[in-house]
C-alpha cells in the first residue's frame, strides 16, 4: 500500500552545529520513485552557503585536531548506538527516497554502520612508526596528522551507506567534514545528521550542505577544502578529479562500472543463477557492483540461459515497503526513459531482447518509475549495451568459447570495478583473479562488496585517484604523514 502522505518540508542545511535555511530561493522537489509523491523540497545552496559551512569547519579544526583520538571516537561509539536505535526508521526513509526494497535498505544501512565501527579503531589504525639509531644517536619517526577541512559528494543509489564510507573516518582522523548528498535523496542524511547533533561533537566538526552542481563546484574550488571524495558516473568523476587535483587537493573519485559475471561449464548453475539475478536486479540495477554482463562459456550457455530467463521473468516488482517485493523502481522518470531507450537502441544494433521489462506499470503505483528485469542477448561483446553503463535492471548475455576469450572481453572494457567468475575449478578461478583487470573480484560471489576494513577498489575508468574509500586507505587519505629525524646529544642534557 502507498505510504501516508506527509507535509512537504524544505530541508535545511546543518552548519556550525545548527540547522539553517539556506539563503537561496532555488529548490527542487524530492519524489518518492515508487509512488511519484512529492515528499520533500531540497534547497540548491549557493557559494555563500557553502562558504559558511567551510568557515564553520575551519573554525572548529584546531580544537578538534588537538582532541585525543581516544576522545574523538567516543562520539562515533554514540553514533553507532543511535544508528542502531533508529535503524528501521532510517531504512524506511532510504526506501521512500531511493526506491529500493526495505530489505535492501536495511542491508545498505548495515554496511554503513560497519564503517562507523571500523573508524572507532583509529587509535590503532592511525599509529605511526619509529626506527631507533638510523645513525648513532639519531632516531626517525613517522606520525600522521589530519588534513583539515575535507568534503564528500555522494550519489543517489546508496544514500545511507556511501556517506558513511567517508564521514566516520574523516572525523576520527581529526578532520572537519562537509557532506553534499545527492539532491535526489537528501532525507536519509538529514536523519543521520539529526543523530550526529545528539552525540556531542564540537560545533563545526560535521556539516551538511544541500545543493546541485553549483554547490559541488564551490566545494571543489574552495581554497580551505583540502580533500574531495566523490562517487558518481565516470565522466563526472573524471571531471571532479581533474578540477580538484589541478588545485592541489587530495582526491578520490569512484566512477561507473560494467561488471561481468563469467560462468564456466562446471559452475553450479542453480547457485549461479540465484546470485546473478540478485546482483543484476537488486536495487533495480542501480549500484556500482551490479552485474550487467553475463558471459557463459561454451556449453554453460545451454544450462545457464533458460534458468536465468525464468528467474528474471518471475521476479516480483513493486513498491519497496510492500511485503514480498523483490525489486523496486528506478530513481526518476528520466532514468526509466534513458534505460528503455538504451534497450531499444541495442535492439536496433542486433541485440535480441529475451525478457523485456519496458513499459512496466505496477497496479496502485501508476506514477512510479518501474521497469521489470530485462535480459538481452548480444551478438558480440561490443556495441551500446555491451559498453554503456546502463545503471538499471538490464543484464546482457555475451557468449564465448573459452576462459581466455572471456578474460580478453572483460579486459577490453574501459571500466574495472568488479568482475566475477563461477566455477568449481581452483585453477580457473586463480587464472581469472590473476589476469582480470578489475579492482574487486568475486569467485562464486556475484556482488564482491568489500567489508569496511578493506578498500573499495576500482580500476581503470571506475576510479580516479590513489587511495580508495574504507579501511586503511581511508586513514591514509585523510591524514598527512610527517617524518621527524631527531638527535639529543648527551652534553645538552648536562646543561639542565
Amino acid at each position: 500500500m502507498s505510504p501516508t502522505p506527509t507535509a512537504v518540508e524544505l530541508l535545511p542545511n546543518y552548519v556550525g552545529g545548527r540547522w539553517h535555511t539556506p539563503s537561496t530561493a532555488r529548490t527542487l522537489e524530492v519524489h518518492d520513485p515508487g509512488s511519484g509523491e512529492v515528499i520533500a523540497r531540497v534547497p540548491l545552496s549557493t557559494r555563500e552557503d557553502v562558504n559558511r559551512a567551510v568557515m564553520a569547519a575551519v573554525a572548529a579544526f584546531d580544537g578538534w585536531r588537538r582532541t585525543p583520538a581516544t576522545a574523538r571516537i567516543q562520539s562515533l561509539f554514540k553514533l553507532k548506538t543511535r544508528l542502531e536505535e533508529s535503524f528501521d526508521d532510517i531504512a524506511r526513509t532510504i526506501t521512500r527516497e531511493a526506491g529500493k526494497t526495505l530489505s535492501e535498505a536495511r542491508g545498505e544501512l548495515r554496511r554503513g554502520i560497519e564503517n562507523v565501527e571500523v573508524a572507532c579503531g583509529i587509535p590503532s589504525l592511525a599509529m605511526g612508526a619509529t626506527a631507533e639509531d638510523i645513525a648513532p644517536g639519531i632516531d626517525e619517526l613517522l606520525i600522521r596528522q589530519p588534513l583539515g577541512v575535507v568534503a564528500a559528494i555522494t550519489p543517489f543509489d546508496f544514500p545511507g551507506m556511501i556517506p558513511l564510507w567517508f564521514l566516520p573516518y574523516a572525523i576520527a582522523c581529526g578532520n572537519c567534514f562537509i557532506l553534499k548528498p545527492s539532491e535526489r535523496v537528501p532525507m536519509t542524511m538529514r536523519k543521520v545528521f539529526e543523530l550526529l547533533d545528539e552525540v556531542g561533537l564540537p560545533t563545526g566538526v560535521v556539516n551538511l550542505v544541500n545543493g546541485d552542481r553549483s554547490a559541488v563546484e564551490a566545494l571543489i574550488d574552495h581554497p580551505d577544502v583540502r580533500a574531495i571524495s566523490f562517487v558518481g558516473s565516470s565522466p563526472v568523476a573524471r571531471e571532479v578529479y581533474r578540477r580538484a587535483a589541478a588545485q592541489g587537493k587530495r582526491v578520490q573519485c569512484q566512477g561507473g562500472a560494467k561488471n561481468p559475471i563469467v560462468v564456466m561449464p562446471d559452475a553450479d548453475i542453480d547457485m549461479t543463477v540465484t546470485l546473478a539475478i540478485d546482483s543484476a536486479f537488486g536495487c533495480a540495477g542501480q549500484r556500482c557492483l551490479a552485474a550487467s554482463v553475463a558471459v557463459p562459456i561454451g556449453e554453460a550457455r545451454e544450462r545457464f540461459t533458460p534458468a536465468l530467463l525464468e528467474a528474471a521473468t518471475s521476479r516480483r516488482v513493486g513498491y519497496g515497503l510492500d511485503d514480498g517485493v523483490e525489486m523496486g523502481p528506478v530513481i526518476t522518470p528520466q532514468s526509466r526513459e534513458r534505460i528503455e531507450s538504451l534497450v531499444t537502441r541495442g535492439a536496433t544494433e542486433g541485440a535480441r531482447v529475451l525478457v523485456d521489462g519496458r513499459g512496466t506499470t505496477v497496479r496502485g503505483y501508476e506514477r512510479g518509475n518501474f521497469l521489470r528485469p530485462t535480459v538481452v542477448d548480444l551478438p558480440e561483446p561490443r556495441g551500446t549495451l555491451a559498453e554503456t553503463e546502463i545503471f538499471g535492471p538490464v543484464l546482457s548475455l555475451v557468449h564465448v568459447r573459452t576462459l581466455d576469450e572471456a578474460i580478453e572481453a572483460v579486459n577490453a572494457s574501459s571500466f574495472g570495478n568488479m568482475a566475477c567468475i563461477f566455477t568449481t575449478s581452483g585453477a580457473a578461478a586463480r587464472k581469472f583473479r590473476y589476469e582480470v583487470k578489475a579492482g574487486n573480484i568475486g569467485v562464486n560471489i556475484a556482488v564482491a562488496a568489500p567489508m569496511a576494513f578493506f578498500p573499495f577498489s576500482g580500476w581503470k575508468g571506475s576510479f580516479f585517484g590513489d587511495l580508495h574509500a574504507q579501511g586503511r586507505d581511508a586513514v591514509e587519505f585523510y591524514m598527512d604523514k610527517k617524518i621527524i629525524v631527531e638527535r639529543w646529544p648527551k652534553e645538552w642534557s648536562r646543561k639542565f
